[in-house]
């Protein structure tokens, strides 16, 4: 059955149609009302006339179709099928950045506290999301100070034999040492964290005062004060949140620019009546089927459709109605929270439904509005104009600022603080021969020489790239704890996941478990983040973090190979005096403190050998000029090439 048939069979109820092309590839995904109808418009006159809408019909060669019960259905259907399929003609919401969450791990033996982008069926409970990013990890670090939950790496599945430092230092209750606290209490610290993250203050103050005052009656004073610190914990939470209540509601704006077939869009989050964040997407190659289809552009009134940005520049190529319709979608269908008010700066025909959709799943009245006039609007243009300027700062090939870049870092990363120095380690070797490490720093922007490190592999042999890791982590990370030196923001592995967790080994066996640490693997450009392998960081290719990390990662191989051949080199030279008879380590090395290398001794001995005399005897120095004669007149290629 062809294509042209197939249509005819089509039902007249809503759905989802998916465009395939001749090798069965999805190519695009729509949601109609009325399959029939919209699936049929595509083959009007008026519509293949369109480049896009003729582009996609060439390509496709089968279609099928999805029945749903209404409107609805279709809606979540289509933005899930799309982000399965990722059809090649639909918009794809390329950055699936998301704010960070809180993870406690509830179905671990001794739940731990994390802070996570990723929402996962696991057992676990979130919390979140978080505006602004380091909301979560300040939240994170208040926990693990004042309830003393950990959320460092340690396998809390099983015991081990001491604690580490964070125990002593009173941040962490001890659940990997056995007989450092009781199940009992460990399960009701981390009931006291969850009434915290939920928003329960009130019945959290009432519970710890009471243990609190249980404490004091029994004479355990460090309990008691500890429990207080809570309490004034929780109670500052509790003033902030009545502060927060009587500011104005949440609101998301979105602003654009379009130019040259790119397109650059803002989001700016407000939360409570103030701009907490913002977050950029970028399309450098967008789908070439970006005109709404015949049906959906009669849904839009001429007044909405006419409202675009001013910053903008449209063109019959691209479509802003289509485009927000997808992208707001991608953005919230799937989420946990949206906020109370949308601001678009264009109408779209979804838009109602849409609206109507995500009021049903929240439990609460979302609007998505497109303002006209008034102070909405101009807040709608002052995300624009920013829109305006990312695009120039991301396409025109604007250089971001230094410390925009270490926040942006920070951000990819998941890092507590903005990172100020990132030491990195490469190992260089030639099938195990001369193994040796480099570790390079970058600090506040530039490459800090100063601080550049070599290391011989001393306790590997052949061919081991992660014990030799291990090895070098840790002893630089020693000697840092010996000398009581401060740690960097950040350790880089140049390498996979089996250099990254050869580091954490070995940082693991000297006590420091809160480290960050990251390594990014060769070729695909991956980076892994330590505690979060299941989901790398992917950044694109003109990212400046991306470039930043790899100068980074260059640096670290350039420098190890230099070392490399350095070695090799002397390695070569002492080797080659080795081997003439009468010559050992003792006389190999008067030899080279004399005469300064190779070269200068063979010269020595073809021009003036008696000049070797002040080092050696007569006897050796004939056995030193002959060596050197017969190799040259063997004229060995490889034997005449000196250092």
């Amino acid at each position: 059955m062809d294509l042209y048939q197939k249509i005819r069979t089509l039902p007249t109820s809503p759905g989802c149609y998916l465009y395939k092309n001749a090798e069965g590839e999805v190519i695009y995904v729509g949601k109609a009302k009325n399959l029939r109808a919209r699936v049929r418009s595509y083959f009007l006159a008026a519509s293949q006339a369109n480049a896009k809408t003729g582009t996609l019909m060439r390509e496709a060669v089968d279609l099928d179709y999805i029945t749903v019960a209404n409107e609805h259905e279709a809606l979540a259907l289509e933005n899930n099928l799309i982000k399965q399929r990722k059809p090649r003609f639909n918009i794809l919401l390329r950055d699936d950045k998301t704010y960070p969450y809180i993870k406690l791990t509830l179905s671990d033996r001794f739940p731990k506290v994390f802070v996570t982008r990723r929402l996962r069926k696991d057992g676990s409970a979130y919390f979140g999301p978080y505006f602004p990013g380091n909301l979560a990890y300040r939240l994170v670090d208040l926990i693990h100070r004042s309830f003393l939950i950990p959320s460092c790496k340690v396998d809390l599945s099983r015991y081990h034999p001491r604690a580490c430092l964070q125990y002593y230092i009173k941040r962490c209750l001890g659940p990997c040492v056995e007989g450092l606290t009781t199940p009992e209490e460990y399960k009701q610290a981390i009931h006291d964290v969850q009434l915290f993250l939920e928003g329960k203050p009130g019945e959290l103050e009432q519970r710890l005062t009471a243990r609190m005052q249980q404490a004091a009656e029994a004479e355990q004073y460090e309990l008691a004060a500890r429990l207080r610190d809570q309490v004034s914990t929780v109670h500052q939470m509790l003033d902030k949140q009545r502060m927060a209540t009587t500011d104005n509601e949440d609101a998301d704006v979105f602003g654009f620019h379009y130019e040259n077939d790119m397109l650059a869009v803002n989001l700016f989050h407000m939360r409570s009546g103030k701009i907490v964040d913002r977050r950029d997407f970028f399309w450098e190659d967008l789908p070439e089927f970006m005109e709404a289809s015949i049906g959906e552009e009669e849904e839009l009134n001429e007044e909405s459709s006419a409202v675009a940005s001013s910053t903008a520049l449209e063109s019959e190529s691209f479509n802003p109605g289509s485009f927000f319709s997808a992208l707001l979608k991608q953005l919230y269908l799937d989420q946990g929270y949206v906020p109370r008010s949308i601001l678009v700066p264009i109408d779209f025909p979804d838009r109602a439904l849409l609206s109507e959709m995500l009021s049903e799943r929240t439990g609460h009245r979302i609007e998505i509005l497109v303002p006209q006039r008034g102070e909405k609007r101009s807040l709608v243009d002052l995300v624009c104009q920013n829109a305006k300027q990312s695009f120039d700062q991301r396409f025109r090939v604007l250089q971001p600022s230094q410390k925009a870049i270490a926040e942006a870092l920070q951000d990819a990363l998941m890092l507590e603080d903005v990172p100020r120095r990132i030491e990195c380690f490469d190992i260089s070797h030639i099938q195990g021969a001369e193994t040796v490490a480099s570790m390079v720093v970058w600090e506040d922007g530039t490459m800090k020489k100063s601080d550049y490190r070599k290391f011989q592999v001393r306790t590997v042999t052949g061919v081991d790239d992660f014990a030799s890791m291990r090895e070098i982590v840790q002893r630089r990370y020693k000697r840092l704890l010996d000398e009581d030196k401060p740690f960097p923001s950040l350790i880089l592995i140049d390498g996979g996941l089996g250099q990254l967790h050869a580091a954490a080994e070995a940082l693991n066996e000297i006590g420091v478990t809160l480290q960050p640490l990251a390594s990014i693997a060769k070729r695909e450009e991956i980076i892994y983040v330590y505690g979060q392998e299941n989901d790398p960081v992917v950044l694109d290719r003109r990212s400046p973090v991306l470039h930043l990390i790899q100068k980074i990662r260059d640096e670290s191989h350039r420098f190890a190979i230099t070392y490399h051949r350095k070695r090799r080199e002397i390695r070569d030279r002492k080797s080659e005096l080795l081997e003439i008879p009468g010559v050992g380590p003792r006389t190999r090395q008067r030899l080279l403190e004399h005469f300064g290398s190779v070269r200068a001794i063979r010269q020595t001995a073809e021009k003036t050998p008696d000049a070797l005399t002040a080092v050696v005897n007569r006897a050796t120095a004939e056995k030193i000029q002959r060596y050197f004669a017969t190799e040259s007149a063997s004229d060995n290629p490889v034997l005449n090439v000196l250092p």
